[in-house]
């Protein structure tokens, strides 16, 4: 990074901590391209973004560390995303529907005859977590260790603690291939994604070791984002009771308002892209081998790209939206997610007559997550 050039703003600072929605909001519209040491160069704007997406030639998405698929570039992606696609097809989501389902209900079961939960901690994380577990094959019992890596990784990676981050990923490595043991050891029958990523092949060779925990960690940390999207729709349904109640009269309306809902409050700050040529931004000058942070959360509140963008509309287009990124890169998990979030909104909603927030409005998590903290409901 060029040290020489001044930064624009600090994104750990706690007023941007505090409302890092209204923050990046205003930085779109007064620098939106902004320079820190924490981000390196953030895009703020939508079209910058999208332009960023339809690019990878220029903007580099490969990381020093093994990442499949999203830590490659063409030629190299492709045929590994394309080998790993296949375990997120409706066929796919169509079996482990039922047992998310399952999952769901004896979650909220207490929580209902109760009248009160806490919803960060005692549905959204275990509930995707177990639903993880149950796709890969995993005991149920070990989500809460997957709970514990997730949440590290976030702490270290928001501190910049890199000796912490290399210690959880190598934590990750060994519990990933203690599993990995246990399902070379049982029958052959393919009967959950691990099994698969066992057998899969790209080129005409199998995955090792280290490139399925390396598939497997990406999958693992997306769920953090899938439970803090799970956090932010609840607050918003909390929030808009007359919403809340067409969705519980027509449950189909559900992936319409997920989307619409994440679009204006996204539980995932931002990613990131590395220049591999010198480039011109908003009449900016970044130069070659620059890392740049698409923050999409502002992006998907850009005026620009959508009308009254910060209300929550159910009839709007979704082709303009990031929630789920856009490109060669676009989320391999989405289909993953959806299910996970409808089926709990479903249960949710059609297991009660309202949801409501008890007691004080809820602390906000810290980049790279955008969510509540923790979520205290009172349910009808």
């Amino acid at each position: 990074m060029n040290r020489e050039q001044h930064d624009d703003w600090n994104p750990r600072d706690a007023t941007i901590q505090e409302d890092q929605r209204h923050a990046y909001d205003e930085l779109r519209e007064r620098c939106p391209v902004a320079r820190s040491k924490f981000l390196g160069w953030s895009l703020f704007r939508h079209a910058d973004i999208a332009a960023v997406l339809s690019d990878p030639e220029t903007y580099s998405n490969a990381s020093r560390h093994l990442a499949i698929p999203n830590g490659m570039d063409p030629p190299v992606h492709g045929p590994y995303r394309d080998a790993l696609a296949a375990y997120f097809g409706h066929d796919q989501m169509e079996q482990l529907e039922p047992r998310a389902r399952a999952i769901a209900v004896n979650l909220l079961a207490p929580a209902i005859a109760g009248g009160q939960m806490e919803f960060i901690d005692a549905f959204a994380t275990p509930f995707v977590l177990r639903t993880l577990c149950a796709w890969l094959g995993w005991p149920e019992r070990q989500w809460e260790c997957l709970g514990g890596w997730v949440h590290g990784s976030q702490q270290a990676a928001f501190g910049q603690d890199h000796a912490a981050g290399s210690a959880l990923a190598s934590l990750f490595s060994e519990h990933a291939k203690a599993n990995l043991s246990l399902h070379r050891a049982a029958p052959d029958d393919i009967v959950d994604a691990t099994d698969a990523l066992l057998s899969t092949e790209v080129d005409g060779k199998r995955f090792d070791d280290d490139e399925i925990v390396s598939v497997l960690r990406n999958w693992t940390a997306g769920q953090g984002t899938v439970a803090t999207g799970l956090g932010i729709l609840v607050l918003h349904l909390a929030q808009e009771p007359a919403l809340q109640d067409r969705l519980r009269r027509d449950l189909t309306l559900i992936p319409a308002a997920i989307e619409e809902i994440l679009r204006v409050d996204g539980p995932l700050v931002a990613n990131r892209r590395v220049t591999t040529r010198e480039v011109e931004i908003q009449d900016r000058t970044i130069p070659k081998g620059e890392p740049l942070t698409l923050m999409w959360i502002a992006a998907n509140r850009d005026p620009r790209a959508f009308d009254d963008p910060n209300a929550v509309t159910l009839e709007r287009s979704e082709e303009a939206g990031l929630v789920w990124g856009q490109g060669i890169h676009l989320c391999l998990g989405a289909s993953l997610a959806r299910l996970q979030m409808r089926v709990a909104l479903e249960e949710l909603l059609s297991r009660t007559t309202r949801v409501e927030i008890s007691g004080a409005p809820p602390r906000r998590a810290v980049y790279p997550s955008n969510g509540p903290a923790a979520l205290l409901l009172h349910l009808g």
